[in-house]
C-alpha cells in the first residue's frame, strides 16, 4: 500500500480492488440460463392460455354454473329456437302435431295440414274429398280465429284449402308433342 500524505482518498493497487459480483460460470451459468428459459416459456404459455380462454369465452367456471355447462335437451332446443327466431314456425309445427285436438277428430280424419308459409302466414290444408274441402272452406274463418288464439294474434292469416290430388300424369309413347298430359285440356 502507498502512504497518503496529502489527505486525498486512499489509493489502492490493482491487486486489492473492491469486490464485484463474480461472473457466473459453469453450473451457475447453466442455472441462470435455465431460469431465463423457464420464465420465457411461462410468459409464452400464459399468453397462449389467455388467447385460448378469450376464444372460449373467459375463464373456466369450476364448480359454478355458466353457459357452457351441459343442459337438458328441452332447454337446449328452447334456447336454439329463441336464438334463431323460430318461435312462429315451431308453434305452427306444434299445431300440425295437435291437429286432431284443434279441429276435432272428424275433420282431422279427412283434412291434413301440409305446410305453413311464414312470409305470407298461410296454412295449407289438403282434404281427401271435394266435399270435405268445401266444408273446411266454410269453417276457415272460425279455424283461423282458433289458431290465432292458440299461437298468437296474426300468426295465421289465411287457410288455403286444397282438394284431393289428381292421378299421376303418365307419359307414354303416344303422347302429343308439347302436351302436359291429360290435364292440359281441362285448364
Amino acid at each position: 500500500m502507498t502512504e497518503n500524505t496529502s489527505g486525498d482518498a486512499p489509493k489502492t493497487s490493482k491487486a486489492s480492488k473492491p469486490a464485484k459480483s463474480p461472473e457466473p460460470s459453469g453450473v451457475d451459468l447453466a442455472r441462470v440460463a435455465l431460469r431465463a428459459a423457464k420464465d420465457a416459456a411461462r410468459a409464452r404459455g400464459d399468453a397462449a392460455q389467455q388467447k385460448k380462454q378469450a376464444r372460449r369465452g373467459g375463464l373456466r367456471s369450476g364448480a359454478r354454473a355458466d353457459g357452457r355447462d351441459p343442459m337438458a335437451l328441452g332447454s337446449a332446443i328452447n334456447r336454439l329456437i329463441t336464438e334463431r327466431g323460430w318461435e312462429a314456425p315451431a308453434a305452427v309445427g306444434g299445431v300440425m302435431g295437435r291437429w286432431p285436438q284443434i279441429v276435432g277428430e272428424d275433420v282431422a280424419k279427412h283434412c291434413v295440414p301440409e305446410r305453413y308459409d311464414e312470409d305470407e302466414r298461410v296454412l295449407t290444408v289438403r282434404c281427401d274429398s271435394t266435399a270435405w274441402a268445401t266444408n273446411l272452406r266454410l269453417l276457415a274463418p272460425t279455424l283461423v280465429a282458433r289458431l290465432n288464439e292458440d299461437l298468437g294474434h296474426g300468426t295465421v292469416q289465411l287457410i288455403k284449402v286444397q282438394g284431393p290430388g289428381g292421378p299421376a300424369r303418365r307419359y307414354g309413347p303416344l303422347r302429343a308433342p308439347g302436351s302436359t298430359g291429360p290435364g292440359d285440356t281441362y285448364g
